[in-house]
């Protein structure tokens, strides 16, 4: 058995070799452009990892160890919003030196980032008919439409240890359950955070009125996500005990 060592263990020749600028002549910005998707798409594998040991411990109802694993999945998300920041540093002019070289490719084909949606919740007809629009949805996001939501599975736990919703935020005090809800919510609006980070980008790279490459409606379409709920349950609980 040979020794692995740092370059072997991280398969680095194969990874630094993924990057292939498609511009001719190579345009300086490209590459900067691909390693901040190729990097998304690596924190999102590490994303849908973590989401499924929340979902496994979620169906055992263990609370602590479901806990861990959102402020795990709290911590990746935030790391894929700020990479975005990269971007910022790319002037409109520049990257239409080669975006004609990106064909159809858009952001909105990654099918993990639909697992990770589909995972946390979304249902909705806007959601369902944008993942058809370039035929049947990948493999990952059917198996995660499949998969009872977050918001269900939460719900069900609390049902588990006799906990309403509504007695979590009118109790004594903060409780492992209650930390758990509220990391959720920190989850949704962590993710929020990142589709508007994804809106400002968009616009300042290529308009807000400028479709986006895949033939979406670019920011007009991104803009859209942004209200997106994962968890209306919990959230309406607020209005519900604060409204009255």
């Amino acid at each position: 058995m040979s020794e692995i060592d740092y370059g072997s263990y991280l398969r680095l020749p194969e990874l630094l070799a993924l990057q292939t600028p498609q511009s001719e002549p190579e345009h300086p910005d490209e590459l900067l452009f691909i390693v901040v998707h190729q990097a998304s798409e690596l924190w999102f594998k590490v994303l849908r990892h973590e989401m499924d040991t929340l979902i496994t411990s979620l169906q055992a109802f263990d609370t602590m160890r479901a806990l861990l694993a959102i402020q795990r999945v709290n911590t990746l998300t935030e790391i894929i919003a700020q990479q975005l920041s990269a971007l910022d540093t790319l002037p409109p002019q520049r990257f239409m030196q080669f975006r004609g070289y990106l064909g159809s490719s858009s952001g909105s084909q990654s099918a993990q980032f639909r697992a990770i949606e589909a995972t946390a919740g979304l249902r909705d007809p806007h959601f369902l008919q944008a993942i058809s629009e370039h035929g049947d949805p990948p493999p990952e996001v059917q198996a995660a439409l499949e998969r009872p939501a977050l918001q269900t599975l939460v719900l069900e736990l609390l049902a588990h240890d006799k906990v309403e919703l509504e007695t979590l935020y009118t109790g004594p005090g903060p409780t492992p359950q209650f930390l758990l809800v509220e990391g959720l919510l920190e989850f949704e609006q962590r993710f929020a955070r990142w589709r508007f980070l994804h809106v400002q980008l968009v616009e300042r790279i290529i308009g807000p009125a400028t479709g986006g490459s895949g033939g979406t409606l670019g920011a007009k379409y991104l803009s859209r996500t942004v209200s997106q709920r994962f968890f209306p349950e919990l959230w309406a609980v607020r209005t519900k005990i604060y409204g009255r």
